[in-house]
């Protein structure tokens, strides 16, 4: 069975969270994806998203 290799995330918040620490979504930047997860529980895991994903989603915001 092929292993993956592990690569550290740098998690920075996303500017679309609320402002006053309550509703608070951290994203990172993977290989070819992006990752995003509840601030107030990171230890709680994460989603990964291909990148032409995010780009639609965050595109489909505004």
């Amino acid at each position: 069975m092929p292993t993956r290799e592990r690569t550290e995330l740098t998690w920075r918040k996303s500017s679309y969270s609320n402002g006053d620490n309550g509703d608070c979504v951290e994203v990172a930047t993977a290989p070819g994806a992006a990752a995003v997860r509840d601030s107030k529980s990171p230890a709680s895991g994460h989603l990964t998203v291909p990148a032409h994903s995010w780009r639609t989603f965050l595109s489909r915001l505004s």
